[in-house]
This record gives C-alpha cells, sequence and structure tokens, in this order.
C-alpha cells in the first residue's frame, strides 16, 4: 500500500539530523527545504537519490508541507519533520485504512518520543477526546493532530487550503483541521499507527514552543472563531506565563492579515470546539 502514499518532510538547517532519519522512511519521499543555509539538499540527494527534493527560496515554515502535497501525485500524503519518522508497516495500514474509508481526511498515528520509547502527551489528549463519531470509520474522532504524525487525503487538503501560513510551526494544525471538519471530513486518531519523534534537546524549547502554541491559538480564533472565543483565548495568555503573553504580542503583529482571512466556522465545529473545552 506504500505506492499510494508520499512522505513529505520539510527541513531547515538541520541537515545532520535530517540524514539521520531520511533512510528510515518508506516509499517515495519529498523533502521541502526551507531555504536552509547548511547544504541540505545536496546532502540529501547524495544520502538517498532517490529523494525527490524542493528547495524553497524563503522560510514558510509549516506551509512548506503545502508545497510538498502539491508535488506529490498519490491520493494520500504522509507528514514527518527531520526528526521524525514512521514506524516500518505503520505506513502501509495507515493508507489501507484510508483507502477503505472515503469519508477520512486525517489520519493521526501514535507518537513515541525517542530515544527511549517514551509516550508522547499528546497521545493521551487524542485517545481521550470526546467527540462523537460515526462507528464505521476506526479511530477516535478529533478535531487536532500532530502534524509530524499524520496522514491526509490529497485532495480535501488541498482544497481546504493545507497549513495555514500565518500559524508557522507549532499549533500550525488547527485551522486545517477545523476547516476540513466544516467540510463534512472525517478526522480520526489511530493508535495501532506507530511514529517515532526524535527532537534534538535544547533548554529553551519548550518556551519557544509555548509561545508559538499560544500565537497560534489567537490567530486560529482571529481567522475562525467567534470574537468571545477569541477575547477568552487572548485574556488567558495575558494571564499566564511570560512565554505565553509573548505568543500574543506575537499573534498582534499579525492582525491585519489574520482579519483579511477572517471566516467564523458553522455551528456544529464550533460546539466541536466546545465539547473539547478550546
Amino acid at each position: 500500500m506504500t505506492d499510494l502514499v508520499t512522505t513529505v518532510v520539510i527541513t531547515r538547517d538541520r541537515v545532520d539530523q535530517l540524514l539521520q532519519t531520511l533512510p528510515r522512511h518508506e516509499g517515495r519521499v519529498i523533502v521541502v527545504d526551507n531555504a536552509s543555509s547548511d547544504g541540505t539538499a545536496a546532502a540529501a540527494l547524495a544520502r538517498c537519490p532517490g529523494v525527490r527534493v524542493i528547495v524553497l527560496p524563503r522560510n514558510v515554515a509549516g506551509a512548506a508541507r503545502n508545497i510538498g502535497v502539491e508535488a506529490a501525485t498519490t491520493p494520500f500524503v504522509a507528514f514527518s519533520d527531520d526528526d521524525s519518522w514512521w514506524d516500518p508497516g505503520s505506513l502501509a495500514r495507515a493508507a489501507e485504512i484510508m483507502a477503505d474509508h472515503p469519508s477520512l481526511a486525517v489520519l493521526a498515528a501514535r507518537v513515541v518520543v525517542e530515544p527511549g520509547g517514551r509516550e508522547d502527551p499528546f497521545n493521551e489528549v487524542l485517545a481521550t477526546s470526546p467527540l462523537a463519531g460515526s462507528p464505521d470509520v476506526p479511530g477516535r474522532p478529533i478535531l487536532g493532530f500532530m502534524a509530524c504524525a499524520a496522514m491526509v487525503r490529497r485532495e480535501p487538503f488541498l482544497e481546504a487550503g493545507g497549513f495555514h501560513p500565518l500559524l508557522g510551526v507549532g499549533g500550525e494544525e488547527q485551522v486545517l483541521a477545523w476547516d476540513l471538519a466544516a467540510r463534512g471530513w472525517d478526522l480520526r486518531y489511530e493508535p495501532s499507527l506507530l511514529v517515532h519523534h526524535e527532537p534534538r534537546p535544547s533548554g529553551t524549547r519548550g518556551d519557544r514552543r509555548t509561545k508559538a502554541l499560544r500565537r497560534s491559538a489567537v490567530i486560529a480564533g482571529l481567522l475562525r472563531r467567534p470574537w468571545p472565543d477569541v477575547g477568552r483565548t487572548v485574556l488567558h495568555g495575558l494571564g499566564a506565563s511570560g512565554p505565553d503573553r509573548a505568543g500574543v504580542g506575537a499573534a498582534v503583529v499579525r492582525l491585519g492579515p489574520a482579519l483579511a482571512g477572517r471566516r467564523v466556522l458553522p455551528r456544529a465545529v464550533r460546539e466541536q470546539i466546545r465539547v473539547l473545552g478550546d
């Protein structure tokens, strides 16, 4: 079933890490290089000559995945970052599930953090989702996912606009998940599928991610949620940690473009968000 899937890997200035994970991917692979300055493209091709590498003239962050999906010719696309890879057999199994259930637009896998194979805490969030869904579709109904551990159906992904360019990296999945649900597509978490994630240790990574997630939450609200919900998100960020407050500030910088793209979600999706407790 891997002939039905292309794995899209985004990277920027992490050639050493990419060269470690790239040979682990099965089937077709497209690497989208976010304007790296460390020789990523040449090194990737030298290590894995069968990989296609697309070099971007500038860093577009998470939206680089959209370019990879556009370039793919398979009906399904799996995402990986330069520090993640799908467990052997999981890619084919995910493609089989997607092929057997045409209403599925997103299938999220369970993530273990390497080294050591620790369960990522987000697995529990997805596994305990209280959302209701058709019993004919496998997995737990969800309204969010981790980009580096998900497979999408190419056509609805592109029709929904892919990852919104204002969201960067960190929380970039949210608007896409909402927009797919608004179009009537199913999103599911399937714990039998496995992705390995080996993030590079960094003393400031937690703060940077907190800031990015708060920034994306505010921008996503501006793009899709009613004003009272946006206000609560902003106030919660301002009353939280320093990185949270910094995230609100980073979102304000993008206020104009966010308002220009504002389109409030239909009531059914807004109710799902409330069931999840935001």
